[in-house]
């Protein structure tokens, strides 16, 4: 099973980067992470540029193959200003006149110490109107410590709390 993981940061020394990274390192056997890290690449959405038969930049066609070939997404980002970053919400727009989010399974996770429950609002009505399936009972919403996300190990706390929303995609039956 491929998860892509989706990370609304910029920032090089991201906690939200490191999250699904750590997600990437304890994920159980047959179940592959997979880390997107070009979000930045991307340009800004342009409907102009995005009608049917239109071909996709290259990299928006990049992001919209991987989207389409995995089994459910994990998502982590910051809030800003009580929203979700443009970066992710470009990200998002350019998968709208798509169908690569239908019925898939998304688990959002939270690395921010200052929280972000208004972005992870805004973000599940944004995913669900995408036809998106959000796993609110699997989403992590408290947020992560800082000091359990530095270095190359996985914090065992971390590593378990990780644990059960990496198994609500890997059991995840749409209803």
């Amino acid at each position: 099973m491929r998860i892509i993981a989706i990370s609304g940061s910029l920032r090089a020394e991201s906690m939200n980067a490191r999250v699904l990274h750590a997600c990437a390192a304890v994920a159980p056997p047959g179940i592959e992470v997979l880390v997107y890290e070009k979000i930045g690449e991307l340009p800004h959405f342009n409907p102009d540029l995005d009608f049917e038969g239109a071909p996709a930049p290259p990299p928006v066609a990049e992001l919209r193959a991987l989207v389409d070939g995995a089994q459910g997404l994990l998502i982590s980002t910051p809030e800003y200003a009580h929203g979700v970053p443009g970066t992710l919400k470009n990200a998002l727009d350019w998968l709208v006149s798509t169908d690569v989010l239908g019925a898939k399974p998304i688990v959002l996770l939270n690395a921010s110490a200052s929280g972000g429950g208004h972005a992870l609002a805004a973000l599940t009505e944004t995913l669900r109107t995408m036809g998106a399936d959000v796993l609110t009972q699997a989403s992590l919403l408290t947020p992560f410590l800082k000091k359990k996300l530095v270095g190359p190990d996985v914090d065992p706390e971390v590593a378990a709390a990780l644990g059960p929303p990496l198994d609500a995609l890997a059991t995840y039956r749409r209803l």
